[in-house]
């Protein structure tokens, strides 16, 4: 039995995984490198302790990774500030279908805290949620589990008993760890492929969800 929904936010609830591509590669671009296409999507929810290494990866031992994320947050929020942020098809539909059904929601995020309830704020969706929790609160961020379990324990509930709505890899990875039922809802790229040993369902959109609840 579903208990409880918890959805990570960027690119799931809100229209912003696409910045974040753009604006990663803009970053590098600023210090003279280039972050091609399919490494700015490899970005998508990894946690600050896997995004380092895999940048360092790429570039060498001396980069420094927080120069070029605060350039990014610059710039993308620069950009966030002129043209708003737009929510995610349906995604105020299936909060209040949720709320409706009694079923508690919370959100599991890479997003730091402060900049989390900003936008859900901003969106009217902030009150909807019976808890809010970023992964900087965790020692690990995405793909480890440490931000879904934490957020089960938060809301008193079994992962098994939860669905982690998810639109990244590294997403799905850290919702399935946890032992959640996970259902995906590709963003920028569908690696459905790949990922469908881990997936409960692959939904089009997000009010999709109450036909796989039903």
């Amino acid at each position: 039995m579903i208990k409880t929904v918890i959805f990570d936010m960027d690119g799931t609830l809100i229209d912003t995984e696409k910045h974040y591509r753009h604006f990663w590669k803009k970053a590098f671009e600023f210090y003279g490198l280039t972050l091609t296409d399919e490494q700015a999507l490899s970005l998508r929810s990894l946690g600050s302790p896997y995004s380092a290494p895999y940048l360092r990866s790429i570039f060498g031992d001396d980069l420094d990774v927080e120069k070029v994320r605060a350039k990014r947050r610059e710039l993308m929020e620069a950009h966030l500030e002129k043209v708003g942020i737009e929510l995610k098809p349906g995604a105020l539909e299936i909060l209040k279908y949720l709320k409706e059904q009694g079923i508690p929601t919370a959100v599991a995020t890479a997003t730091e805290p402060v900049r989390a309830k900003k936008y859900l704020t901003e969106l009217g969706l902030y009150d909807y949620f019976d808890d809010v929790v970023s992964a900087t609160t965790v020692s690990r961020g995405k793909p480890a589990p440490d931000v879904y379990t934490y957020t089960c324990k938060q809301l008193d509930k079994k992962p098994q008993d939860c669905i982690a709505v998810e639109d990244s890899p590294n997403g799905v990875m850290s919702a399935y760890r946890a032992g959640c039922k996970v259902v995906y809802i590709p963003d920028q790229k569908d690696e459905t492929d790949e990922l469908r040993p881990y997936l409960y369902a692959k939904a089009d959109w997000l009010f999709d969800l109450k036909r796989i609840l039903s």
